[in-house]
């Protein structure tokens, strides 16, 4: 098996670096995905956070099931509770989504899925924070790569859009497979702009490279989605566990974006003979940010972030406290008017 191409980020982005933002979407345009060194830094920050996942998870189910908001999507999902193309998902989650206090005007205003994360720790909160801080300078300066590979002359068309992001995380619990079901998580692309991953040494992802001819769906409209897709046909490749590296890939905006030059990466998740622990972090637009095809800046298509985001998490929870509570305060009365604003400020 090829090894995945691995690469060491500079600490500062200059232009002087294009020819290294040319080689990762090389990468990502042959392979679907490539690997970023960590440093000793931001493997600690790894580490410690999945050892917080590993603890909590060992927690008596009704202890994890009391970190749920009925404001927020973060907090507990457990395992089946999500499905992909109608088949439960093996995984557990714990979802970590901005942690906005309760007298933040946004909340006040009953903006959706805005809120305090329900943590089950002081620790296990200082743990994700950290972590996610660290990834985040990571998915800045991979995106101003990302432009500049591209070619465009604006090293920082992506990152103001990410300025304020949305930024969140799903830190998964994978159990052992059993005799019924070695799925995981099925087939699918991820709906936001970035996805950077860690794994445990166990393993179990397997990712979709790019296919000549091949039609990739687009996952923002309602009617193409990319779950359950080419799911059992060939070729998928096996993401093998390495040490201190992070996994990049494209996300559905990305693919918006670039008008297709990037393809969202589909992946799935194969239960190993024993659990395994993954962080996946999304480098996302501010909640209200509005992307364009870069072809097409002035153009009618868009996609409003915020609104993209709660349509995502309202299809996988239609049954979810927070659902419920968005419908009787009319968030998405307030949702049409965030993007109503978005739009006309951004002409």
């Amino acid at each position: 098996m090829t090894p995945l191409q691995t690469f060491r980020l500079p600490s500062a982005v200059t232009r002087a670096h294009r020819p290294l933002g040319q080689d990762l979407i090389a990468a990502w345009q042959s392979d679907g995905i490539f690997q970023i060194r960590a440093t000793p830094a931001q493997q600690a920050a790894m580490e410690t956070a999945l050892a917080a996942s590993r603890a909590f998870c060992g927690r008596p189910f009704e202890e994890k099931a009391a970190h749920v908001s009925d404001l927020t999507y973060s907090g507990y999902v457990a395992s089946g509770e999500e499905e992909t193309a109608g088949e439960k998902d093996g995984s557990e989650i714990f979802t970590v989504c901005p942690d906005i206090p309760a007298d933040d005007r946004r909340v006040i205003e009953h903006w959706p899925c805005h809120g305090p994360a329900p943590w089950p720790s002081a620790s296990y909160a200082r743990a994700m924070k950290d972590y996610m801080a660290a990834v985040g300078g990571i998915g800045h300066r991979l995106l101003r790569l990302v432009a500049l590979g591209l070619g465009l002359d604006d090293p920082d068309r992506f990152t103001r859009l990410t300025a304020d992001g949305w930024h969140h995380m799903r830190v998964l619990r994978f159990p052992p497979a059993d005799a019924g079901s070695a799925r995981g998580i099925g087939s699918h692309t991820d709906y936001g702009l970035l996805v950077i991953a860690a794994q445990d040494e166990v393993g179990g992802l397997h990712i979709r490279p790019p296919v000549p001819g091949e039609r990739r769906g687009r996952n923002w409209l309602p009617d193409e989605s990319m779950a359950g897709r080419y799911e059992h046909d060939e070729p998928w490749t096996y993401v093998t566990p390495v040490p201190g590296v992070l996994t990049v890939f494209p996300g559905d905006i990305m693919q918006f974006m670039t008008d297709g030059t990037l393809l969202s990466t589909p992946h799935k998740v194969r239960l190993a003979d024993r659990e395994r622990y993954t962080l996946a972090y999304f480098h996302e637009p501010a909640f209200n940010a509005v992307a364009r095809p870069l072809s097409r800046p002035d153009g009618d298509e868009y996609i409003h972030y915020g609104t993209h985001f709660t349509s995502m998490f309202r299809r996988c929870y239609p049954d979810r406290v927070t659902t419920r509570r968005m419908d009787a305060e009319g968030g998405l009365k307030v949702l049409d008017r965030l993007r109503e604003e978005a739009l006309r400020a951004t002409g």
